[in-house]
């Protein structure tokens, strides 16, 4: 069942909290579990994703674009790692999810929730309905966290969801998760290179 926006609202005001409060120590990557060739279906949206997804608890079933215009792309940052927050969004009392989360240190994307689905990334129901939510591993302070792989994939990423939907590649319609109205959140923070990200979005 569909929630109202005055749920959605009370439900998402804590997303952040939770990231923060489920983050671990980095792990090295040598010793991250690997996605099983059969985690990829054929019905991902981004060709090099993983399809690791989020418990249905935590996402609205829909048909968008037909239920719902899309125009948006919320950039996020996890606080928290790479496998903390696939779990979180695999923890069904946890009531968060974003469409992808991008690795660190090479990378890797994994498709969490399904494009025509809406994830509870944004903390406004709106905002939750009409955007695809990216989440990027690492911490707003630590910029070592945005590597090379992470802006250079993340930006293929976006530049094909831009694609599908006819979303403008301009910084009106990628916005920081900051940028939603009603947000305390201050991700993807200032460390964040918007124009260097965007120059890539442009060029992908």
């Amino acid at each position: 069942m569909e929630r109202t926006s005055s749920q959605q609202a009370g439900d998402l005001t804590g997303r952040r909290r939770l990231l923060k409060g489920a983050a671990l120590a980095v792990i090295p990557y040598a010793l991250l579990p690997s996605a099983p060739a059969r985690a990829r279906p054929r019905t991902v949206e981004h060709h090099w994703a993983d399809w690791l997804p989020a418990d249905p608890s935590n996402y609205t079933a829909s048909r968008r674009p037909a239920s719902h215009p899309l125009d948006r792309v919320v950039i996020h940052v996890t606080q928290a790692t790479y496998t903390t927050t696939l779990g979180i969004f695999q923890n069904p009392r946890k009531e968060v999810s974003a469409h992808y989360v991008v690795r660190s240190a090479d990378g890797h994307v994994a498709q969490c929730v399904h494009e025509h689905d809406i994830a509870w990334h944004a903390g406004n129901w709106d905002y939750n309905t009409r955007s695809i939510g990216i989440e990027h591993e690492g911490w707003v302070e630590r910029p070592g966290y945005f590597t090379d792989a992470l802006y250079e994939e993340s930006a293929r990423l976006t530049a094909g969801i831009c694609t599908r939907y006819g979303i403008p590649r301009d910084r009106e319609h990628i916005i920081g998760h900051y940028e939603v109205p009603g947000t305390d959140h201050t991700d993807p923070g200032p460390k964040w290179d918007w124009n260097r990200y965007m120059r890539l979005v442009n060029r992908a």
